[in-house]
């Protein structure tokens, strides 16, 4: 009787220990065999974040550490890596070499000028053909394989330029042009553009077209050298950011002030001293700061698969005195926060 007893006891004992078990794991099986719902489920990370590269005609260039300024607003939006890498001083071997390097780090887009037909033509190609797509920025490189350009029309801005020298000067003046390269595309597009603006007004004379090399001291230097050899000279032009610093300089120094008029290029912050104080009478504003973040946002779009227009011309217009102070400033001045 006794060992009956126990034979139940024990076996009721082990019944239950087979059911709690059994219960454990239909209720595993349920948390781990369902998916979860949208909500619980954290999403898998299926790849890297891109990495583009922007690489400027130089690095340490007021206007070009604008459109950086851009582009890392729109990489730090959109979560992407951007590497902002060029010459510390404009050197189109370098700027080509730095192109071919980043392709062969096989980064996921690059950013960067057409400035020659002849020698970034084929680089461009070359990238392109490695499938890393180049968006072309400022500068554009129409004949390559590159996807889109963003920035500025040139040949207009130039344009706008002459137009305004003739308005402002009201037809009649002897004009000396220093650009900042005889041979980049874009400085070409905007002396033809100004050429053409004022082509028929019969009181503007060109008399001078000189080279900067892209440098203030050299800007004022050939300043110097056409007010001596061509002391009739009483405008100038200068097509790039630096140009129209360096001849206010020496315009300051000629004490011609009240008779030299000069028109420039972009908004660095010497720029609109000079404006204000009326030695610079215009300057033709470009948006670095948005071709830089166009530029970025266009590039995630390509590597996203999606279509983009071929350009995408950012906004220019000329500004005097009067049209001071600029809004929104972090998209013209450099040193504002």
């Amino acid at each position: 009787m006794r060992d009956w007893w126990k034979r139940l006891f024990y076996g009721g004992g082990i019944a239950l220990l087979f059911a709690s078990a059994s219960f454990t794991a239909y209720c595993a099986w349920n948390v781990y065999a369902y998916p979860k719902s949208e909500k619980e489920r954290v999403p898998e990370k299926t790849k890297e974040a891109y990495h583009f590269v922007l690489v400027p005609e130089e690095l340490d260039n007021d206007y070009w550490r604008l459109v950086e300024k851009g582009a890392k607003a729109a990489a730090k939006e959109l979560g992407v890596d951007l590497e902002y890498i060029g010459p510390r001083q404009a050197n189109m071997d370098e700027h080509l070499r730095i192109l071919k390097k980043a392709a062969a780090a096989k980064v996921d887009g690059i950013i960067t000028q057409g400035l020659t037909e002849a020698e970034f033509v084929p680089v461009i190609n070359e990238i392109t053909d490695k499938n890393i797509p180049v968006v072309t920025i400022d500068t554009d490189a129409p004949t390559s394989r590159r996807v889109a350009y963003v920035g500025t029309d040139n040949y207009y801005a130039g344009f706008l330029a002459g137009r305004a020298l003739a308005e402002d000067t009201k037809g009649k003046a002897t004009v000396a042009i220093i650009t900042g390269s005889l041979t980049a595309a874009h400085q070409q597009l905007r002396v033809r553009g100004f050429e053409d603006a004022v082509r028929q007004e019969k009181g503007i004379r060109i008399v001078a077209i000189e080279e900067s090399h892209i440098t203030r001291v050299q800007a004022a230097e050939k300043a110097y050298t056409i007010l001596k050899k061509h002391p009739d000279v009483n405008a100038f032009y200068g097509t790039s950011a630096l140009d129209a610093i360096g001849i206010a300089q020496v315009v300051e120094q000629f004490h011609r002030e009240q008779k030299t008029y000069i028109i420039g290029f972009d908004t660095l912050p010497e720029t609109i001293r000079y404006l204000q104080k009326g030695t610079i009478a215009a300057t033709v504003v470009q948006e670095p700061y948005e071709m830089g973040y166009k530029a970025v946002n266009m590039m995630a779009e390509i590597v996203a698969g999606k279509d983009v227009p071929a350009v995408t011309n950012t906004e220019t217009k000329v500004i005097r005195k009067e049209d001071l102070p600029l809004r929104p400033a972090r998209h013209y001045e450099v040193n504002t926060p």
